[in-house]
């Protein structure tokens, strides 16, 4: 493998128009916002990743401002002049900083790229080459859609609608208390058979298990993150009580946490949002126990430019990633996206995945710079970031 040394890292906070909002239990953000990251090579390869941070510190205690903080004046730091040779030694040169996964997540995903197209790879292919035999790309990943919390089941049941007859095989809805039970019983009523789940980003209390079985009586995939945002403890005397699959999202931030949650009968299923994980080396880790253990695990998103789309769809097109993922094509999110071309959902609710080097899109440098003039136009901090 050829190596790269490390040269500059430019970092672009950005906000992007969303074609549709989404709202959750703990609200909704008037514009995508993250942070990318441009990192050359002295050879002159450009690598990019994404940290998918918001404005505000809902999913996440990161934000733009935080992420470009850590970024500007520890991560970057810590990789300029670094010759690397591997990807996975990214995580022990930023070791010395603790938290902030998303912005770890950004910085790493730019030197996966950097070294795949460096080695003429797709980012498919590195990722499979510390794997064992046989976990190679399928070039395709199976993807579901997310609806955001709604004013009605009718309008619930028409956007449920639109998305299936895009082709989407696979509904999540958002869910809160107050809309939860009667939205379920009012969507299986109307479409009995299509593959369903509920999101609950942590809104729920062990206090809430009696109400929460009530879910079992309408056949779900699963019920995600039902409780707090970092247990898993309280998830392990809940799942048991219920039918329903319990799957594991906020609360999981390493492969530890995925042993300990299998361990204490948690969950029964995981979601992996390699960014929450600090990046696609604990991505990988967290990929080999789940096989092992045959958890069945999906990919989630957190609404990213096609700079991390492109990326997660590489690691969700992998063997080990079992069921349908949270990244749906371009035009749910955006138009234009900041890459070129688009991703489009084809037949069987799959999103094809680059073939060509790194992340296999290329990037729209004057879309790029009209996204960050929008965030320093909007952003609700008046502070220069550049």
């Amino acid at each position: 493998m050829r190596s790269v040394t490390v040269k500059q890292i430019n970092l672009h906070p950005i906000a992007m128009t969303l074609v549709e909002r989404l709202k959750t239990s703990f609200g909704e953000e008037p514009f995508k916002a993250c942070v990318l990251i441009e990192l050359i090579t002295d050879d002159g390869v450009v690598g990019w990743g994404e940290s998918p941070t918001e404005i505000n510190p809902g999913y996440s205690y990161e934000t733009n401002g935080t992420s470009m903080h850590i970024l500007r004046e520890f991560l970057v730091p810590a990789l300029l002049g670094k010759t690397i040779h591997d990807a996975t030694e990214v995580p022990a040169l930023l070791s010395e900083v603790r938290g902030h996964p998303l912005a770890k997540h950004g910085i790493e995903s730019a030197v996966w790229d950097a070294l795949a197209k460096a080695n003429g790879q797709s980012l498919a292919e590195a990722f499979a080459a510390y794997l064992p035999a046989g976990h190679i790309s399928r070039g395709y990943a199976n993807v579901g859609v997310s609806i955001g919390i709604q004013p009605s089941v009718e309008k619930t049941l028409e956007i449920i609608r639109k998305r299936l007859g895009q082709g989407y095989g696979r509904i999540k809805l958002k869910i809160k208390p107050g809309w939860d039970v009667e939205l379920a019983r009012g969507v299986r009523a109307e479409l009995p058979d299509v593959m369903l789940m509920l999101d609950a980003n942590s809104a729920y209390t062990l206090a809430d298990a009696a109400h929460l079985k009530e879910f079992d009586a309408f056949n779900l995939l699963m019920i995600e993150q039902p409780l707090g945002y970092n247990d898993i403890f309280q998830h392990s005397k809940l799942q048991p009580q219920l039918q329903t699959p319990i799957c594991l999202d906020e609360s999981i931030h390493s492969a530890d946490d995925v042993r300990l949650a299998l361990e204490l009968g948690a969950c029964k299923i995981i979601n992996l949002k390699p960014s929450r994980v600090s990046g696609y080396t604990e991505s990988l880790e967290i990929y080999r126990v789940c096989v092992a253990n045959k958890v069945p695990l999906w990919i989630g998103g957190m609404l990213e430019t096609g700079i991390g789309r492109a990326a997660n769809l590489a690691f969700a097109s992998l063997p080990g990633v079992s069921l349908p993922c949270d990244i749906s094509a371009t035009d749910r999110y955006y138009n234009p996206d900041i890459t070129e071309p688009a991703f489009v959902l084809e037949p069987g609710s799959r999103i094809r995945v680059p073939s060509a080097p790194g992340i296999g899109v290329e990037v729209q440098r004057e879309r790029v710079q009209a996204a960050a003039a929008r965030w320093r136009a909007e952003m609700p901090y008046k502070v220069a970031m550049s």
